[in-house]
C-alpha cells in the first residue's frame, strides 16, 4: 500500500504533510477580495484539488515538486470537497472554467492563466511572472 501511496499521495491535504511550499489555505470567500487587490503587487496562484480523487492528488504532488517561485508568486490552496462555493466563487470572479485539479493565476486582479489535469506545469508560471 505504501507503494501506490508514493505515487499516487494520499488524502492529506498539504498543511497535513511536509511540502516546500507555504501554501495559504483558501477557506473563506472574502479571501478573494483580497486575493485580487494582493494580485497588483505580487501575483497568486491558487491549486483546485480534490482530496478524493488520485489523478488531482498526482497533480498536486508534481506541482509542489517543481514550484519554487515563493518569493515571486503567493500560493493559495482551495480543498474543492471543503469549499466548493469559492471554486464557484472563483469560476464567475474570474472567469475560468471549472475544473479539478486546476492551476489559476492571478495578476492584477485577473485570471492571466489556468491549466488542469495533465497540463499543470510550474515551469510555465516562471515564463508568466
Amino acid at each position: 500500500m505504501s507503494f501506490l501511496k508514493n505515487i499516487f499521495g494520499s488524502n492529506e491535504t498539504p498543511s497535513q504533510k511536509s511540502s516546500k511550499i507555504n501554501w495559504i489555505p483558501l477557506t473563506d470567500l472574502t479571501q478573494l477580495e483580497e486575493i485580487s487587490a494582493q494580485s497588483n503587487e505580487k501575483p497568486i496562484a491558487i491549486f483546485k484539488h480534490s482530496t478524493r480523487c488520485s489523478i488531482s492528488r498526482m497533480a498536486l504532488k508534481q506541482f509542489e515538486n517543481e514550484f519554487d517561485l515563493d518569493e515571486k508568486v503567493s500560493p493559495y490552496y482551495l480543498d474543492l470537497l471543503e469549499h466548493r462555493e469559492i471554486s464557484n466563487e472563483i469560476a464567475s470572479k474570474f472567469g475560468v472554467f471549472h475544473q479539478s485539479p486546476q492551476l489559476i493565476l492571478i495578476k492584477d486582479g485577473k485570471a492571466i492563466y489556468d491549466a488542469s489535469h495533465s497540463d499543470i506545469d510550474a515551469e510555465v508560471l516562471k515564463e508568466l511572472v
